[in-house]
């Protein structure tokens, strides 16, 4: 009775992200009402691992009693403090020091925000700010990369290249542009790492031409491109893009809104080539989740370029919860979890990870194994030769879903037959074997799909 009403409750009131609104409504919210470690329980009473750390989010996992404890002995001692009239708090001064400390390069100076759409919306305004400042004001174009993923707001999601995020929408904006994605697996040049790298400075190059050598402001990517289906670029292109940018006097923009903090192995997944972006977004594992918080970092040259340009004028951006004190407790608790053994965990149980999703191509539905750390993704084929995907009538991202979720595992199943896995850092052995198992059990249930069978017949 208590699921019933609710579920009523939520179908006539609640509105989801991301979803069919009518489709909602005629299949009804799963209401989840706990969690601990990697494991989530539904109103059931039903248990299942939680496979994508609930939206690429919960890095440390549920239930750590300090994480609590630290949000509540700030409510107690200072619920909210504002950042405007020069007022402060110590979590939020604190949180920033230990942020740029351990950042990239000169990364030394971090505005906070809610979240990673904001985050991202921040980084254009500050950018446009940054090029007037230095005079440049037709340096007013931005370029980003197909399939990549920058939030869903009306600025962010122009910049993000994925066609839901665009239809009915009017976007993107005609000073938004898109260059192809690394995706190596359907890579019209092939798999061939250099290759790749090659194609992608072409197209970025090609691009800048188009638009005017002299009009780009700014290039954002994302390490590995999380919502297009877990694209890791082949190694080298980071640092590649990042050089192209800096010869052209391009501001390079990384967002690790979902690499940053311990996802793919270190703090931030831009230190694995060693890679300085200008700007930096991150949210999600900043807060492992707990409460809403995202960052902008910005390198010393942005920041003393705008500072200077202002003077002594007040720059025009902020928000209500910027800079917020209990988030910024929550986030400094979340900080010690990590480096007191969640990242070491998170490299483990991500080498054990890929190893079992490995394990998987040997099924007739397995056309890509893809990942790094605790961020992977199957791809699924009918025909793996010619890498034909799951007929749309198999209706992937419902059914897999659906099928996993039976089986006790949440993983974010897409549209085109691509399952994401991002489990918490802190997954034993038992739980990430539990993962592949009983994805194993899912393939081999949508392998008797009759909409799979038919296809796979022709």
């Amino acid at each position: 009775m208590y699921s019933n009403s609710l579920i009523e409750l939520d179908r006539a009131h609640l509105i989801h992200p991301v979803a069919s609104y009518r489709s909602h409504e005629k299949h009804g919210v799963r209401v989840l009402t706990s969690a601990k470690g990697a494991t989530v329980t539904d109103a059931s009473g039903k248990q299942l691992i939680d496979g994508f750390a609930g939206l690429w989010c919960v890095n440390a996992g549920y239930g750590h009693d300090s994480i609590v404890e630290a949000a509540a002995r700030q409510m107690r001692e200072l619920p909210y403090a504002t950042a405007y009239f020069g007022l402060g708090s110590e979590p939020a001064i604190r949180l920033a020091s230990e942020l740029a400390d351990r950042a990239p390069g000169d990364l030394n100076h971090v505005y906070f925000t809610l979240g990673g759409s904001d985050a991202v919306d921040s980084t254009v305004r500050f950018i446009r700010y940054y090029w007037n400042a230095r005079g440049r004001p037709e340096r007013d174009q931005f370029i980003s990369v197909e399939q990549g993923y920058h939030g869903s707001s009306t600025v962010g999601a122009g910049l993000t290249a994925l066609p839901a995020f665009h239809a009915g929408f009017g976007l993107p904006f005609d000073w938004q542009h898109k260059i192809p994605s690394h995706y190596a697996y359907r890579n019209p040049v092939g798999d061939s790492p250099q290759a790749i790298i090659e194609a992608s400075l072409t197209a970025l190059k090609s691009k800048i031409e188009a638009i005017g050598p002299d009009r780009v402001a700014a290039f954002y990517v994302e390490p590995i491109q999380g919502s297009g289906g877990v694209l890791v670029p082949p190694k080298g292109w980071l640092r590649a893009m990042r050089e192209f940018c800096r010869e052209h006097d391009i501001l390079f923009v990384a967002d690790e809104v979902i690499t940053g903090f311990g996802r793919t192995g270190p703090l931030f997944a831009c230190s694995e080539e060693e890679v300085v972006p200008d700007l930096m977004t991150t949210a999600k594992g900043l807060t492992s989740g707990y409460v809403p918080m995202g960052a902008v970092f910005m390198a010393d040259h942005v920041y003393e370029t705008i500072a200077d340009g202002a003077g002594a004028t007040a720059i025009g951006h902020g928000f209500t919860y910027s800079a917020h004190p209990v988030s910024a407790a929550v986030g400094l608790e979340v900080l010690k979890l990590y480096e007191n053994g969640l990242l070491d965990n998170g490299v483990k149980a991500g080498k054990r990870l890929m190893q079992g999703l490995e394990s998987l191509r040997d099924h007739p539905l397995v056309g890509d194994v893809r990942g790094r750390g605790m961020l992977a993704a199957i791809e699924l084929v009918v025909d793996k030769v010619n890498r034909t995907p799951l007929p749309a009538s198999a209706e992937p991202a419902r059914r897999i879903f659906d099928r996993a979720w039976e089986n006790g595992l949440v993983i974010r199943a897409f549209a085109n037959g691509v399952l994401g896995y991002a489990p918490p850092l802190c997954c034993t052995e038992t739980e990430i074997d539990a993962i592949v198992d009983r994805t194993r059990l899912t393939l081999d249930e949508t392998l008797e799909d009759p909409d799979v069978r038919r296809a796979l017949r022709t």
